[in-house]
């Protein structure tokens, strides 16, 4: 399945969900349209019974450059602008409705992640990186701070000292570097993309989905649970995974010495 926008590339084909952000002449900078019809994608994405994944990458030389601060129009004089509207009716949802599919959503940020658009690519659940990426924290340029979440993940990924002077002096972080600081998963080539994509696809289309979605929650909760607390979460979620059909044919396949079937059931 394909889906019309303008702004944005979205197919939904065996079970994996590809949004492809599209503005590939202004890196890919968010605007109010691309933000609409990134609602519209998750929409279809939270409606899908099938959904075994999600994949998010950007067009030409550029993941994501953040949010396109052409479209904001000057005030009359004396007037301020209220940055926080933004923020809460459209980085909020849309970083929060990705963190809550019960699919692992992949990155693969194929240029340079900044502001916001860092952010987006740390709301995933795993990120690649080709060698030539590079992400920014640049908010401090303009005198902000992290936002659409940025604050919250960066030190949760690198600690509190990187965070820090990630944010603090807006210096770009190659994707070497965010591999060896635990920022992202994987560099990868710049010439392998494509096939990384076509990996990742495959993976979530053939995946064991049961076990991604509950391996996704616990990971999540452990930030907030004391060991017991996660120790039972485990449990409850092994209960529940032990009683799926991709347990019963991981098992068989385990049995006979061959690589499972899964159907994500």
């Amino acid at each position: 399945m394909t889906q019309d926008f303008a702004q944005i590339r979205f197919t939904l084909e065996h079970g994996v969900g590809v949004i492809t952000l599209n503005r590939p002449e202004r890196l890919n900078s968010f605007t109010a349209v691309m933000q609409e019809e990134l609602q519209r994608a998750l929409d279809t994405l939270e409606a899908c019974a099938t959904l075994r994944g999600v994949v998010i990458t950007g067009a030409g030389r550029g993941f994501c450059s953040g949010q396109d601060l052409s479209e904001r129009q000057p005030l009359p004089e004396g007037q301020k602008r209220d940055l926080s509207e933004g923020l809460k009716k459209y980085y909020r949802p849309l970083v929060l409705r990705l963190r809550a599919l019960p699919v692992p959503v992949v990155c693969v940020v194929n240029g340079v992640a900044a502001g916001a658009g860092a952010s987006l690519a740390l709301a995933c659940d795993v990120i690649y990186a080709v060698e030539s990426a590079r992400f920014i924290q640049a908010f401090s340029k303009i005198g902000l701070l992290p936002d659409a979440g940025g604050t919250w993940f960066l030190p949760r990924l690198v600690g509190a000292a990187r965070a820090m002077g990630t944010a603090l002096f807006a210096e770009p972080v190659s994707a070497r570097q965010a591999e060896s600081w635990g920022l992202i998963w994987r560099c990868v080539p710049d010439d392998a993309l494509q096939d990384t994509l076509a990996e990742v696809v495959y993976k979530l289309a053939q995946g064991p989905t049961r076990s991604y979605a509950a391996i996704k929650q616990a990971l999540y909760a452990s930030a907030g649970n004391t060991l017991a607390q996660q120790i039972d979460l485990e449990a409850e979620l092994q209960r529940d995974l032990g009683y799926t059909q991709d347990y019963q044919e991981g098992m068989r396949a385990f049995a006979e010495k061959r690589l499972p079937d899964f159907q994500g059931r």
